[in-house]
């Protein structure tokens, strides 16, 4: 499976989430007071909310399932070239020159064309992928956001963007952030 994001995406696209939730949210409420001096942070993996969230999965299903059509238009462009090439092995040393190129020129067109389709496949998967990525990224930013706020938090790092070397379980909010991204995106769905 095609890892979703690099890390250094990830954390940019929540970063600029994050700001721009932020920058439209209202007022927030007074968080909790953290001890004095002491600061409270948390980290979150992405790519884990990603993979395990009901938003995360659908859009990876919905990617696999485009995929799955890309890829029989591909199995018979493949086919259609085999005919073709098993053509000129049988038939070539029968044809007369001209015809012989012909039929090359028509396998090396169709070969470039399926090559073509192929790279126009895989941009088309990556753009929709990062449509689809993009819009449950915004959705867990205000997830992230409103967690932090509800639990008096500082700062809510992105494990793997932010390189995190140590982070104790009880730093890690991921799961909750699934949970609670799950409940509001199912209420969001069933209206």
């Amino acid at each position: 499976m095609k890892v979703w994001l690099t890390a250094g995406l990830v954390a940019a696209a929540l970063g600029a989430a994050v700001t721009s939730a932020t920058a439209q949210a209202p007022a927030p409420a007074a968080a909790p007071p953290a001890a004095a001096g002491a600061v409270k942070v948390a980290f979150v993996d992405v790519q884990r909310v990603l993979a395990r969230s009901a938003a995360g999965v659908a859009a990876r299903e919905q990617l696999e399932r485009e995929k799955a059509t890309m890829q029989r238009e591909m199995d018979a462009k493949r086919v259609e070239l085999e005919k073709l090439r098993e053509e000129m092995e049988k038939k070539g040393p029968l044809m007369t020159a001209d015809a012989r190129r012909d039929k090359q020129d028509q396998f090396e067109r169709k070969r470039r064309d399926a090559a073509r389709l192929a790279d126009d496949f895989q941009k088309e998967l990556e753009k929709k992928e990062q449509g689809l990525l993009a819009k449950v990224l915004q959705d867990v930013s205000g997830v992230v956001e409103r967690v932090g706020k509800q639990r008096g938090l500082q700062l809510i790092v992105e494990r793997r963007g932010a390189t995190v070397l140590y982070g104790a379980a009880e730093a890690d909010i991921t799961e909750e952030i699934i949970r609670v991204y799950d409940q509001e995106n199912g209420a969001k769905n069933k209206k």
